[in-house]
């Protein structure tokens, strides 16, 4: 009995370390993940900046017209709800704003507009009188709640992105 017992055990064995050993040679091979490494600083997450109109159609007069069509959307790509409640959207000098209890729904939006204006599921307001994105080259990064970044975009100068992306 001991004898088939000790059978099994080294066949067991040693079939794990086939199976690990077959894992090895791909990676040696040159196959890989061909996604570009996620930075040390930015976590994976299913909510992500979409589109971002960062220069307002027609002329920069500070009405909260003009303000609320300069925006940035967070969108949820999973199909479960996410709060992002204490998480922030700022830009590289600094202008930050905190969300407040936003609950994403699965494969939705929520649009965060410059201005002033009543919040809700589609359509947040940072109640700002002055303009946020600079039209000629900003950064938008998206914090979770933990100060962990969860996503960024950039244009301009020494950004990569097009006019309205």
């Amino acid at each position: 009995m001991f004898r088939h017992v000790s059978r099994v055990a080294v066949a067991v064995a040693g079939a794990a370390t086939f199976a690990a050993a077959g894992v090895l040679p791909a990676t040696a091979a040159g196959h890989y993940d061909h996604r570009p490494p996620a930075s040390h600083h930015q976590i994976h997450s299913a909510v992500v900046l979409g589109p971002i109109q960062y220069d307002s159609p027609g002329r920069d007069d500070r009405s909260n017209r003009s303000l609320n069509a300069e925006w940035v959307t967070l969108r949820n790509t999973s199909r479960w709800p996410v709060t992002i409640k204490g998480w922030t959207l700022s830009d590289k000098s600094g202008h930050a704003y905190r969300f407040g209890n936003v609950r994403l729904n699965g494969n939705s939006q929520v649009r965060v507009h410059t201005g002033i204006g009543r919040d809700t599921r589609t359509d947040v307001y940072q109640d700002r009188r002055v303009y946020v994105w600079d039209n000629d080259g900003d950064t938008a990064t998206l914090r979770n709640d933990h100060r962990r970044i969860v996503d960024s975009k950039s244009w301009g100068r020494h950004g990569h992105w097009g006019h309205h992306f």
